[in-house]
């Protein structure tokens, strides 16, 4: 008949430190590197994110491609990059914006025009009046509360090493819980 020592209390701590240690190896680079928590905190990005609302930023999928137009991303705000901002891509490098009323009309680089028909703004806000043209490195973004929003339109273009990562997850409000797809144009 076999019998099972108790374990004593010294292989007991060895072994919970050695699953902490695992944990910590495994959370941290993936919490650093990876995926990292985001608190939208306004309302410039309404209807579509609210005030609280958490959301997660993959911070890897854009060192191996870049931004594309309609990506909510969250960013080092170019006037205090210690501040993180939330807003969607509308102007993608060496494109030209051209904003007409409530129109949106980028020109790409290959001349090529299209009118953004975005079904999650209202289509009666006006934006003003204003042409930019975007360098290689430079990004147009928008708040989708247009009204509102502080973006590209009051300080400026982003550069492309401002940006963290893309919004990918929505997980707070439970109700809201969403996987974040990009639009088509």
């Amino acid at each position: 008949m076999e019998t099972m020592e108790k374990p004593s209390f010294y292989s007991y701590i060895l072994e919970l430190a050695k699953i902490i240690a695992l944990a910590i190896l495994i959370v941290i680079p993936v919490r650093c590197f990876i995926f990292q928590p985001f608190v939208v905190n306004g309302s410039s990005m309404m209807p579509s994110f609210h005030n609280g609302d958490y959301v997660i930023v993959d911070e890897i999928s854009y060192r191996f491609s870049n931004p594309q137009r309609g990506d909510v991303i969250v960013f080092h705000f170019p006037k205090n990059p210690s501040e993180r901002f939330i807003k969607r891509v509308i102007g993608l490098p060496n494109e030209k914006v051209k904003i007409n009323g409530s129109k949106i009309i980028i020109t790409k680089k290959s001349g090529e025009k299209i009118v953004l028909d975005e079904k999650y703004i209202p289509k009666t806000i006006y934006l003003g009046n204003e042409e930019v043209n975007l360098a290689k490195d430079e990004y147009f973004v928008l708040g989708d509360n247009r009204a509102f929003s502080y973006d590209s339109r009051r300080w400026g273009l982003l550069k492309r090493k401002q940006i963290i990562g893309k919004v990918l997850f929505r997980i707070w409000p439970a109700t809201a819980m969403a996987y974040i797809e990009t639009p088509n144009y």
